[in-house]
């Protein structure tokens, strides 16, 4: 059998998640140590446009499954499920580039290390600021951060629909998990009537079957007997 395209996707996307998580490890370790963490962000932010198109291409390829019912409601939803989880790693890797809390830690790095530098005109309070906010305006950096700010907003909506939506599915999922126990109760029945039949009928057969070899003998000894009598009192000449 082929492999569903759809779950081949999906691995691909999931790998794709593991690594985005790994560069953002690296990003703040960056920041940490005082290094300039610009070529790691626009890696990340690749691979974060990457992981978007993907998520889409997946949320519209099931869309497509349980509208023309090529996969079951059950099946639907646990995709559900693991396209929901897939959209809330997006969000925190959104949440946890657009976030200044490394910031502090870079600062005092910075002036932990200038001390010992030597290095000429150095200022440990003026940081080397990244290279795609580095043409920006005031004005537009303010705008950047609304957005920000705006996303995460929307970000926190959207995982609220999750998780009801996921409460829903439990809903889903333990009333069919009844109707399925309904019916196990219902079979059960059923087998335990069929095979209280078959056990009775047995015995009735067996019963038949020992009368009907007991008149057989019968009918024998009756015959040898007439036999006897014949050739008992036959005439002889």
């Amino acid at each position: 059998m082929a492999p569903d395209p759809w779950l081949s996707i999906y691995d691909d996307t999931y790998h794709l998640a593991q690594e985005i998580a790994e560069k953002i490890h690296e990003r703040e370790r960056y920041l940490r140590n005082g290094q300039n963490p610009a070529r790691i962000t626009v890696t990340i932010r690749s691979f974060m446009k990457k992981l978007n198109e993907r998520i889409s291409q997946l949320r519209d390829s099931l869309l497509r499954s349980v509208s023309t019912r090529q996969i079951t409601q059950l099946e639907g939803d646990r995709r559900q499920h693991l396209l929901d989880e897939l959209w809330t790693k997006e969000r925190q890797f959104q949440m946890s580039l657009s976030s200044g809390e490394a910031e502090p830690d870079l600062i005092r790095s910075s002036l932990m290390s200038g001390g010992a530098s030597g290095t000429p005109n150095y200022n440990p309070w003026v940081m080397e600021e990244p290279e795609e906010t580095r043409h920006l305006s005031n004005r537009e950096l303010k705008q950047q951060q609304q957005q920000m700010i705006s996303e995460q907003d929307a970000g926190l909506d959207a995982l609220a629909n999750i998780l009801a939506r996921q409460k829903q599915m439990g809903y889903d999922i333990g009333n069919e998990l009844d109707e399925q126990n309904e019916i196990i109760d219902d079979l059960t029945n059923l087998v335990e009537s069929t095979d209280s039949k078959v056990r009775h009928r047995t015995r009735q057969v067996k019963l038949v079957d020992k009368k009907t070899g007991t008149c057989g003998l019968w009918v024998l000894i009756i015959l040898l007997l007439i036999a006897i009598v014949v050739v008992a009192v036959w005439p002889t000449k």
